[in-house]
């Protein structure tokens, strides 16, 4: 996953025009990073041609990921509309980052965005399944992959947005280069009212002219 810093700007206070340009990336990253490579569809339950699905070889599911408690950001850069993140981590015992999920949205509405950091190697044609309390599987394109972490993202429908704020818990499944499925499951309890609640924190950012 990529790691980056961000400062919390508290009430009043004023920064110079350069530090006033990296929080605003900061805030906006993960909008901006969530868009779709043009090749990819941007849905998240986009229909597929028949036998178009890839048969994995075999299945497994990853259970030593600890997840961290669901929290929200709100990030307000100057006189721009404020953005807010619902996200969870999940690690594994060695204290790499297994999958980290987002829910970033606009103030005043507008379309959500979902959004997946995991691990490299993966095999990247058939994106991430997601699937809610053994439901409608939902499928997420990947956008790309850095050196160290492999990026999904698109749309998050109205549908699969209700599923997670009534759901349990949260499957994820990818295939791996061997052509295994790869799952595991993420707690959807506190979902809905950590998203429907106050953020956790707000970053703000006045700009100095």
């Amino acid at each position: 996953m990529v790691n980056s810093h961000r400062t919390e700007a508290r009430p009043g206070r004023k920064y110079t025009k350069s530090s006033c340009a990296l929080l605003l990336t900061a805030a906006l990253v993960s909008l901006a990073s969530s868009r779709p490579a043009a090749s990819q569809p941007n849905s998240t339950a986009a229909p597929k041609p028949a036998g178009s699905e890839i048969a994995p070889r075999g299945q497994r599911e990853v259970k030593d990921i600890a997840y961290a408690d669901w929290k929200k950001l709100c990030f307000k850069p100057g006189g721009a509309r404020m953005v807010c993140r619902t996200s969870i981590s999940g690690t594994f015992e060695t204290g790499q980052t297994a999958v980290r999920l987002y829910v970033t949205e606009g103030e005043g509405g507008g379309a959500r965005r979902l959004q997946l950091f995991l691990p490299v190697g993966l095999y990247m044609r058939p994106g991430v399944k997601l699937t809610v309390d053994k439901g409608t599987a939902h499928t997420i394109p990947f956008s790309w992959c850095l050196t160290n972490t492999c990026i999904a993202g698109g749309t998050l429908s109205p549908a699969l947005l209700r599923e997670l704020e009534n759901g349990k818990s949260l499957t994820v499944e990818v295939i791996d280069t061997n052509m295994q499925a790869v799952t595991t499951s993420l707690p959807l309890g506190p979902f809905s009212a950590v998203h429907k609640g106050a953020p956790t924190q707000v970053f703000e950012q006045q700009i100095d002219e």
